[in-house]
């Protein structure tokens, strides 16, 4: 593909792509136990709509689907961060432990701390914090390349988990209210958790647009960069910490979602190349459609029950891992 072809690919899909997120919202909205139409949800907009409609759409459905899309952008836009960082498309905030970080953060205060629960969200972005530290420190020897912090990241992981597990067997009492939160879902998720989660959401998917360049020119390897002046492990750090930003707010309200970090950004790259003015605005965009396209199907397609949105996601994202590993020739 030569470079004008690149150029207009990448212009489509920037116009495809809100208009994609437009669609999956409306969907989102639209659609469930109780489906309405395009007119339908019009009149609730234009305050004409029947109480019932209103209280459907404003009251459950609109903001399910705004934290659907907040969690969605902020995982994926970690994702892309994390995979120019470590130089490799199988980074992802849940490989490498800093979702497990703002996991338990978030776990210790609505089983240990209850009293703290206000606080999920600044707790939850600690616990990444925390975490993105520990491991930049275990794998720093004059310098932290990508593969020790993946590998650091994987065992930190490791142990994030077996924290989380004794926890849950030390408060087997409380484990009920939790068990949801683990799996990751939207079910419930109202104004008041936009609310809560939508300050530092919104914070860390503005300071990723300040992100691009740097992380661009960390894609050209850490001599290069250096040589135009970058303070190369000062730049990996600081977008190391914005991902655990990004992280501990999707974590916060949506709990353990896997694999669009992942899955969101590998695939945008594949469509748009590795320039993060086009790779970052689109892997939001494209985290936040699939996150709510997720979420609908979930809670719609299983009658009675509404499955969590991340056991659907996990349900999608193991087998693209798989081909992933298998592609680069790993297994």
């Amino acid at each position: 593909m030569n470079k004008q072809q690149r150029l207009l690919r990448r212009k489509l899909l920037c116009i495809a792509a809100p208009i994609l997120l437009l669609a999956v919202a409306f969907y989102g909205i639209a659609y469930g136990s109780v489906s309405l139409s395009l007119q339908e949800v019009w009149t609730v907009f234009t305050a004409s709509g029947p109480p019932a409609h209103e209280k459907i759409v404003m009251n459950l459905r609109v903001p399910r689907v705004l934290v659907g899309m907040l969690t969605g952008a902020c995982l994926a836009a970690a994702g892309a961060l994390l995979q120019g960082v470590m130089k490799n498309p199988l980074a992802d905030p849940g490989i490498i432990g800093v979702s497990a970080g703002g996991g338990l953060a978030a776990i210790m205060a609505m089983i240990v701390f209850p009293q703290l629960s206000y606080l999920l969200p600044a707790l939850a972005f600690l616990g990444a914090l925390i975490t993105s530290v520990v491991i930049y420190g275990l794998a720093w020897n004059k310098g932290a390349s990508p593969l020790k912090i993946i590998l650091a990241g994987v065992a930190i992981n490791a142990l994030l988990g077996a924290v989380t597990n004794g926890l849950m067997v030390t408060y087997s009492d409380r484990v009920q209210a939790v068990l949801p939160w683990l799996a990751g879902g939207l079910s419930g998720r109202s104004w008041h958790h936009l609310q809560f989660m939508a300050p530092y959401a919104i914070t860390g998917l503005a300071l990723s647009v300040l992100a691009i360049k740097p992380a661009n020119l960390l894609l050209l390897g850490d001599d290069a960069a250096k040589l135009l002046g970058q303070k190369v492990e000062v730049q990996r750090l600081l977008l190391i910490l914005l991902s655990s930003l990004l992280a501990g707010a999707a974590v916060s309200v949506a709990g353990l979602v896997g694999f669009v970090g992942l899955v969101v950004p590998h695939a945008i790259r594949l469509l748009a190349g590795e320039d993060y003015r086009f790779l970052l605005p689109l892997s939001i965009v494209g985290g936040a459609a699939l996150v709510v396209l997720a979420d609908t199907i979930a809670r719609s397609s299983f009658d009675p029950i509404e499955l969590p949105v991340g056991i659907l996601l996990a349900g999608l994202g193991a087998p693209f891992f798989l081909f992933l590993l298998k592609k680069r020739g790993i297994v």
